[in-house]
């Protein structure tokens, strides 16, 4: 019998034949981004892009009532596309520095989820690695809140030829780590890198430990483990605890909640800015005039592009010469930019665009680190 409810149920049946269809399109479409994301080393999550997705498409539903169904219905799409871009993607390789459980280990790791991991014992060497292609791309430190900026991964991105293509922020969480079974009142001494020593100085202080020096953190953690001494405890990641089967005897140990480390993406390809709201960096050194520095300032200023971050570093076999390095809002490719790197190559001996990035991405997760 065509009754009502047949006949909408055959309706829903054409809308899903149509829907499929369109699904296959979409996720061809999306292999395509991934493909280019791939051949530049560039990780699948784009916030920025998200949030365009989901602010042109809503619109297209007028109905208040099911604009919330909807919303809902493309947060699903696009966490099945990321995770269909991940899968292609895989045969990826990241390089990073430090060892497994190091911070840089977690940050690429979230940054590249499934992605061939490599660990070099230097900046310099993860750095060459993606250079000669070993690697496809690096993640390299560049700045903490607590200890202040990387000077290395600074040099490397003046004097180098990759370029950054991503910008991202980790929450550095120190933990006290012991042997299982063991405890708190048992610890009597703290292994760990100078650095993670110097952000939980009041808490050991306070405790009377003695502290030993280990080359990073979770070299510190490999060691408790395999000393497997209840009185010697380890401060690193909870991810470095897990790794050696170490126990985690107290969260939160630094004394700054808001330790952060900011990581960048290196890699051969330049990444098209092609957003308003995207971000750049450039690096240059100013003429050795009266105002110079403040002129270069001014051209960026002057062509509407909000600086958010302005250091100097020393150029390396050049004896009190420096350069500059600057974090600015805006699309770079644009006319406007286009204006703005002209002006300012008249006032620099050197200029260059080291990459182009959407917003800073927060890597926190609920799970602690």
């Amino acid at each position: 019998m065509d009754t009502e409810l047949d006949r909408a149920r055959a309706e829903i049946g054409r809308i899903d034949a149509q829907m499929a269809q369109l699904f296959t399109e979409r996720m061809h479409a999306s292999a395509v981004v991934a493909a280019y994301k791939k051949s530049r080393a560039l990780p699948v999550l784009d916030e920025a892009q998200e949030a365009k997705v989901l602010q042109r498409n809503i619109a297209h539903v007028r109905e208040p009532l099911l604009q919330g169904y909807y919303t809902a219905f493309l947060q699903e799409m696009l966490r099945l596309s990321k995770q269909y871009q991940h899968r292609l993607m895989e045969g990826l390789t990241v390089a990073y520095n430090g060892v497994q459980g190091a911070f840089a280990h977690i940050a690429a790791a979230r940054i590249f989820p499934g992605a061939s991991l490599h660990a070099f014992g230097s900046f310099d060497e993860a750095y060459a690695a993606v250079r000669s292609g070993e690697c496809d791309a690096a993640v390299i430190p560049i700045e903490n809140s607590f200890a202040g900026e990387v000077g290395k991964a600074m040099d490397l991105m003046f004097g180098g030829d990759l370029y950054v293509t991503g910008m991202y922020t980790l929450p550095i969480v120190q933990n006290l780590l012991g042997v299982p079974g063991g405890s708190i009142d048992s610890v009597r001494r703290v292994v760990s890198h100078p650095q993670a020593l110097s952000q939980c100085a009041s808490y050991i202080r306070s405790r009377g430990w003695q502290t030993v020096i280990a080359e990073s953190t979770a070299e510190a953690a490999r060691q408790v483990a395999e000393a497997g001494d209840p009185s010697t405890a380890a401060i690193a990641s909870a991810v470095t605890a897990q790794l050696h089967g170490l126990q985690v005897l107290d969260h939160d140990i630094n004394e700054s909640a808001g330790n952060t480390t900011k990581f960048a993406v290196f890699s051969r390809e330049k990444r098209e800015s092609g957003a308003e709201n995207g971000q750049f960096i450039l690096l240059f050194t100013a003429r050795n005039e009266a105002g110079s520095l403040a002129k270069a300032i001014n051209v960026i200023s002057n062509h509407g592009f909000n600086m958010t971050a302005l250091r100097s570093r020393p150029v390396r076999e050049q004896a009190w010469q420096y350069y500059f390095y600057v974090e600015a809002e805006g699309n770079v490719d644009s006319p406007a930019g286009q204006a703005m790197l002209r002006d300012l190559a008249a006032q620099c001996d050197a200029l260059k665009v080291a990459g182009t990035f959407s917003r800073p991405v927060d890597l926190r997760q609920e799970e602690r680190i």
